[in-house]
């Protein structure tokens, strides 16, 4: 049975990143430029090839130095930013293309008012979100609440918070998610701390669960949850798995491992440039797959490479 090659079906562009980039591109058909603040999408091809129509990547920094006509552009991409970041924007000039991912809008509206709930009435608790520490999405979500809340990274960093008393047993708590991050590394997270909590209060789980100091919200993205599971299985159904994404990409990171976990001949790559034909054998089924921020065209690119050689 000679080799074949088979792309993900699932595998691409999320919903968000699909239309911040398409706005971007909309733009760009009658502008000759437009800023975006941070990288659209953590691929780098897909950077180079919006950058060729006109996509100016910035940084926060560099708000202040751009050279910039009057009523100059700036995109906010999918991942969304802080109240703070769209008053400085604007009071620089910026015209404001606003790209947030919806589901991450109402992630960051559902933390708001989570946290005017923890503090009224006399009250002081606390937000907790599960995510990269740094990342762009999370940053915007700290935001939300001017710093005032904890991000954990896994277990292993919440278990150091609990241990120096930075996580507020006692409660009331509120729990949220990166919408990118792992469906069963948040069960773990939030099941570790509902534990905790309780045997701070020396009651039982069941009981503690009635007090209601601890509430878990389900705040990652239905699609991204949904991949996880179908991932998986695409992994195991082939012999070797060519996993696409930017070095640079945390969902990539996470799905890259995932498909590691149940196949090992999984190799990560950013472009068709770096495949080896000595991973593949003459008869493999061959898989490839990619992130949330890894273009159709690109796994196309790579199946086309991997065919060529063989």
């Amino acid at each position: 049975m000679p080799l074949s090659v088979e792309i993900d079906g699932q595998s691409g562009f999320c919903g968000g990143v699909i239309r911040a980039i398409g706005r971007a591109e909309s733009f760009l058909e009658g502008h000759d430029r437009l800023y975006s603040l941070g990288a659209i999408v953590h691929n780098e091809a897909e950077l180079e090839r919006l950058g060729r129509k006109g996509l100016v990547t910035i940084r926060m920094e560099d708000l202040p130095t751009v050279p910039k006509e009057e009523g100059e552009s700036l995109l906010i991409r999918a991942h969304g930013e802080s109240p703070e970041t769209y008053d400085k924007a604007r009071g620089l000039g910026f015209n404001v293309i606003d790209c947030t991912c919806p589901v991450v809008l109402r992630l960051q509206n559902r933390i708001r008012n989570a946290y005017a709930s923890l503090h009224s009435d006399g009250k002081d608790g606390q937000v907790v979100i599960f995510g990269k520490i740094g990342h762009a999405e999370v940053n915007g979500l700290v935001g939300q609440v001017r710093g005032d809340a904890l991000v954990i990274e896994n277990k292993g960093m919440l278990l150091r918070a609990m241990e120096e008393g930075r996580v507020k047993l006692d409660g009331p708590v509120e729990v949220f998610s990166q919408t990118t991050k792992s469906p069963s590394e948040y069960v773990e997270i939030c099941s570790l701390l509902r534990t905790a909590m309780a045997r701070s209060k020396g009651m039982s789980e069941g009981e503690f669960d009635g007090t209601g100091l601890l509430k878990v919200n389900e705040t990652i993205c239905s699609q991204v949850a949904s991949r996880y599971e179908d991932l998986a299985r695409f992994a195991m159904d082939h012999d070797v798995i060519i996993f696409v994404s930017g070095k640079s990409s945390s969902n990539g990171k996470v799905l890259c491992d995932l498909c590691r976990s149940v196949n090992l001949r999984t190799f990560h790559i950013s472009s068709p440039e770096e495949v080896k034909q000595e991973w593949l054998r003459d008869d493999d089924r061959v898989g490839i797959c990619g992130a949330t921020s890894t273009p159709k065209w690109l796994m196309e690119q790579v199946a086309e490479k991997i065919l060529q050689g063989n």
